[in-house]
């Protein structure tokens, strides 16, 4: 009874940490999942779709890009909606454009028509991510760090899930088809999650922050300023990521491992990130959100290192996993130190727009190691690209910390 009388109260007395709560997250983590397809599906068919288009690595590796930029503008576009309207509408207006965009993959008549796509693709699941992230920040106080790590959580489950799937669809029934059932099942199955998550949420609409709390932690900076550092930060560590992470199955094909070698340590590495994302939401809530990024960054960049130096079937599944568990946890500290450090009306947007940040290190990451292999024949070169990018992430987020220190000494 007591279960039941929560769930119908209305959604103006939700209270926060509440059963209700947990309820909204873990409908949340199934969309984030299902949205999440378009980032690794694009992965797994990258030599794929080079191969039966005849293009070369980097011009297939823009199929990757233009998602990604789809995915980072839908992150301002879905998080000024969501702020606005709920994010119910903002999930919902995308749904649609994700089923129409992995039709038009299936029967792309050339290379460019599929690379072209994706940027829908991107764009229809960006309210899946960062904005929901915000939206979970909201549903919680005391645990909101692990709220909004778990959140973000659904992208590395898709992570982990899809590539092995997608890679058996293309081996059984070819790509095209592959595409055409993804577009179909995922635009079913996140519109009956989000009618549930709708009836969680009550209305659904535009919710006061009349009652937030205010922000943790003062930096002194104004809001834009934070935000530009936080955006120059998040490129440099999501180009270091997006080595491994768009590179990994092309890398394995090229050694002779095979495509499904390299989406068995995509899956690996994205499901031991899971780990570590809910791991870095603990610790943010004891230590804060940059010393926690601080600490993902400086490890992702250890694991990164050990491609420059091995290579082999073993030693790659190893590696992968390494670096599935140091780097989980980073993008989602983003989120939590927006929440700390910025007004809670406000929140969607700017997360969006760092996610944003990330998304466009993630695409020029994933474009750039692609033209390094065209230039050097080896991957070596774009590893050492993403250790030195990995490295600025490192220098802006200590300084960021020295500051927040020092303000935290003068109060």
């Amino acid at each position: 009874m007591v279960i039941s009388s929560e769930f119908i109260r209305d959604s103006e007395l939700f209270v926060p940490d509440s059963r209700r709560a947990w309820a909204r997250l873990a409908v949340a983590v199934l969309i984030g999942s299902l949205g999440s397809v378009g980032m690794w599906s694009v992965v797994v068919a990258l030599p794929v779709v080079q191969q039966d288009f005849g293009a070369t690595r980097g011009t297939a590796s823009l199929a990757f890009t233009m998602m990604m930029l789809g995915f980072g503008l839908g992150q301002v576009i879905t998080g000024k909606i969501s702020d606005r309207y709920g994010i119910v509408t903002a999930i919902g207006l995308g749904i649609s454009i994700l089923g129409l965009g992995y039709i038009v993959a299936g029967i792309s008549w050339s290379i460019w028509p599929y690379i072209l796509v994706h940027f829908a693709i991107g764009l229809s699941s960006a309210a899946t991510f960062g904005p929901l992230m915000a939206e979970a920040s909201h549903w919680f106080e005391r645990y909101r760090g692990l709220a909004v790590a778990i959140a973000a959580s659904g992208n590395y489950i898709g992570g982990a899930v899809w590539p092995s799937l997608v890679n058996w669809g293309m081996q059984t029934y070819g790509w095209r088809t592959t595409h055409i059932a993804l577009g179909i099942f995922t635009a079913v199955a996140m519109t009956l999650a989000l009618i549930g998550l709708r009836v969680l949420m009550g209305a659904g609409v535009r919710r006061s922050h009349a009652n937030a709390l205010p922000p943790r932690l003062d930096l002194k900076l104004s809001t834009n300023a934070l935000t530009v550092i936080l955006g120059l930060a998040s490129i440099s560590c999501c180009v270091a990521m997006s080595m491994p992470q768009v590179h990994i199955v092309a890398y394995c094909n090229d050694l002779g491992y095979g495509v499904a070698r390299g989406a068995e340590m995509l899956s690996l590495m994205l499901g031991l990130g899971i780990i570590s994302r809910i791991g870095s939401g603990f610790l943010a809530d004891k230590i804060g959100g940059i010393p926690t990024l601080l600490i993902g960054s400086v490890a992702q960049g250890s694991a990164l290192l050990f491609y420059l130096f091995f290579d082999g079937l073993t030693s790659l599944y190893l590696i992968s996993a390494m670096f599935g568990l140091f780097q989980g946890g980073i993008v989602p500290s983003y989120a939590i130190i927006v929440r700390e450090t910025m007004p809670a009306s406000e929140a969607a947007t700017r997360v969006g727009f760092v996610i944003l940040a990330s998304v466009f290190g993630m695409s020029f990451g994933g474009w750039i190691s692609g033209v390094i292999f065209d230039a050097t024949g080896s991957y070596a070169a774009a590893f050492t690209n993403g250790v030195a990018w990995n490295l600025v992430n490192i220098a802006i987020m200590v300084l960021l910390l020295m500051r927040a220190r020092q303000r935290m000494a003068m109060a």
